[in-house]
């Protein structure tokens, strides 16, 4: 049975930085993929980040890039989302998700390519 649990999120000002951590436990995290998607308020869930299985490949979706950065510790079994000039729009239900398959060369960037989710982290950017 695989876990994660999320963690980091809260009450920012836009402008603002938060880092989401992500902490995985139940199967080998090092040869997964790891993503970010998020969930606004009446929103569907979109794709934000996601980083390979060795780490050597990122993805971002256009609306964070430049902001965000995905990053992750094996020797941890964490996945990081820091986040940077936080805007209004940033305000979400951030989850994190493993990915179904071992290994996978080109992680994915859609819900279905992931199994497993954490339990959510609400970040709330001010204007």
């Amino acid at each position: 049975q695989v876990q994660l649990v999320d963690s980091g999120g809260g009450l920012v000002q836009a402008g603002g930085s938060l880092r989401l951590s992500c902490a995985a436990s139940g199967r080998t995290f090092s040869t997964y993929a790891m993503g970010w998607f998020r969930q606004a308020p009446g929103k569907e869930q979109e794709f934000v980040a996601t980083i390979s299985w060795t780490g050597g490949r990122t993805y971002y979706a256009d609306s964070v890039k430049g902001r965000f950065t995905i990053s992750r510790d094996n020797a941890k079994n964490t996945v990081y989302l820091q986040m940077n000039s936080l805007k209004p729009e940033d305000t979400a239900v951030y989850y994190c998700a493993a990915d179904s398959l071992p290994y996978r060369v080109d992680p994915g960037r859609t819900s279905r390519d992931y199994d497993y989710w954490g339990q959510g982290t609400q970040v709330t950017v001010s204007s």
